[in-house]
């Protein structure tokens, strides 16, 4: 039982931080959540080939109770842009879904290569004196909304996280103020993780896992790490509101290429 009190440490200062990252930048915490739990599992026995998995698996349970939270922070201050939500949320569902069927069945190492770049990326664009530059006057509807929700909640399902890393970018190239994407993007959150969870739990990976793991999903860690998470959700989109959006964007590419550095050494290097 003493071994396993590090890990649940861990497992919630995880949960304590992606809260805090949630509010801030409506990333979901799985930006946060899937490389240290990645290292975590990787302590605790799991098989560096399939600990990627469980990670992103895990990561996307943990988004649902968050993202309830940050939608509640968010809809509190009438910043979540509820037309387009309506728009985009059929084709963010079936991205989830298709996503989640996809990431079941690829190794850790190709995971690892796909957050590494999209982070990397995401954050090459919030560094750069971007934050006018425009593609279009709104997020579009019709067959190019579909299709931009589709590959968010696809890519997103794989990668482990709510949808905030690749929609806040979108949303602000087409038209949106930056505190509105964030809180947007939370609630793409909850439409990614909802659908993608479900297909995790019904995966049958066929390989040995930690006890109490449905599917994929480690159980005690996405409990562990839920609870914590909604303490600190509030703070998060506390500090989101009080920043300038300059502000916001730079923080949210230091992060993104933290991210991006460790999940590439992963890929490549360890």
């Amino acid at each position: 039982m003493e071994a396993l009190l590090p890990f649940a440490l861990a497992l919630f200062g995880t949960g304590l931080l992606a809260g805090v990252m949630a509010g801030l930048l409506g990333v979901g915490g799985g930006i946060v959540i899937v490389p240290v739990l990645d290292i975590v599992l990787i302590a605790a026995g799991v098989a560096p080939e399939w600990s990627m998995n469980v990670a992103v698996a895990t990561s996307l349970a943990t988004i649902i109770p968050t993202s309830i939270a940050s939608v509640r922070a968010h809809h509190a201050r009438r910043a979540i842009d509820w037309p387009l939500v309506r728009h985009w949320g059929v084709p963010i569902i079936a991205g989830a879904l298709l996503g989640g069927l996809l990431a079941a069945q690829v190794s850790s190492t190709w995971l690892a290569v796909l957050f590494g770049a999209v982070a990397a990326a995401v954050a090459l664009k919030m560094y750069l004196p971007l934050d006018h530059l425009r593609f279009a006057p709104s997020p579009p509807r019709g067959p190019l909304g579909i299709a931009l929700g589709t590959g968010i909640g696809a890519i997103s399902a794989m990668m482990g996280i709510g949808g905030g890393t690749l929609a806040v970018p979108t949303l602000t190239l087409t038209g949106e103020p930056i505190h509105r994407a964030v809180a947007t993007a939370a609630v793409f959150g909850l439409l990614i993780s909802v659908p993608g969870t479900l297909t995790y739990l019904l995966a049958s990976p066929g390989l040995a896992l930690p006890h109490w793991t449905a599917g994929l999903v480690s159980l005690p860690g996405a409990a562990l790490i839920a609870l914590a998470t909604i303490v600190t959700v509030p703070i998060g989109a506390r500090i989101a509101h009080a920043l300038p959006p300059r502000a916001l964007a730079l923080a949210f590419g230091v992060f993104l290429s933290l991210v991006a550095a460790r999940m590439l050494w992963r890929a490549f290097v360890a």
